[in-house]
């Protein structure tokens, strides 16, 4: 399976730099390619990193992130997309005509911390806020309401006591490099697919993901406890 990739950001793109780089690795044995990165922010840096590997970066004006949007992509033939990062709700027909072919990533463990307006900085505030000691990664398909589609995976990053939003924002946003890209490629390759009843099936093939190293916390009680987690994974 040869999937065509379209990568939605509306930043820095730093989740489509996870994903590239992981392709790369792959090497032959990619099951897709990304033909398209598209943002609705002009000047975003994730058009940039698209322009610097030869990919078309596209700039959506009004028309084209709504009721364009739908055309665009079948003129491309694109069969698969991502969102890194898209802070737009895509239209409804694009998401049907999509179904089981569009994923976003979250950073959070859904369905807490998700919905309209909340993103980046603002997830990781309200994680602090309720005092919540895991927080993580989603990946899952799209569907017509933000951050809503069934889910396909998640990462668990904890919370000490000694974190600010931004120190677990990092450690999130570690994770979602790590997840992201292999339930990407997963997806493209058909080996995690969405069933006519809307649970996902399958399972990425021989490929167990690691968790990632952490930086030590002042609170070593947790620290702990969560390297006790790891070791029953």
């Amino acid at each position: 399976m040869n999937a065509r990739i379209a990568v939605f950001a509306s930043g820095g793109g730093s989740n489509l730099q996870a994903l590239l780089s992981y392709f790369d690795l792959l090497g032959d044995d990619a099951p897709g390619r990304i033909v398209l990165v598209a943002s609705d922010k002009q000047g975003a840096v994730a058009l940039e990193r698209a322009k610097r590997r030869n990919m078309e970066a596209l700039s959506l004006d009004a028309t084209m992130r709504t009721t364009g949007l739908l055309a665009l992509l079948e003129a491309r033939q694109i069969t698969l997309v991502a969102l890194a990062g898209y802070l737009r709700l895509v239209p409804p027909e694009v998401t049907k005509a999509f179904r089981g072919r569009m994923v976003n990533v979250h950073p959070a463990l859904l369905p807490s911390f998700g919905g309209q307006g909340m993103y980046g900085h603002r997830v990781h505030q309200a994680v602090m806020y309720t005092g919540v000691r895991v927080t993580g990664a989603t990946v899952h398909f799209v569907d017509e309401r933000y951050d809503h589609g069934a889910i396909i995976a998640q990462w668990p990053v904890p919370v000490f006591a000694s974190d600010t939003a931004e120190t677990v924002g990092i450690r999130v946003l570690e994770a979602e490099h790590q997840l992201f890209p292999r339930v990407v490629a997963a997806v493209a390759s058909g080996h995690i697919r969405l069933e006519p009843d809307g649970k996902v099936a399958g399972a990425t093939p021989g490929d167990r993901i690691i968790f990632p190293h952490f930086v030590a916390s002042d609170d070593a009680g947790a620290a702990d406890a969560y390297e006790r987690f790891l070791d029953t994974e």
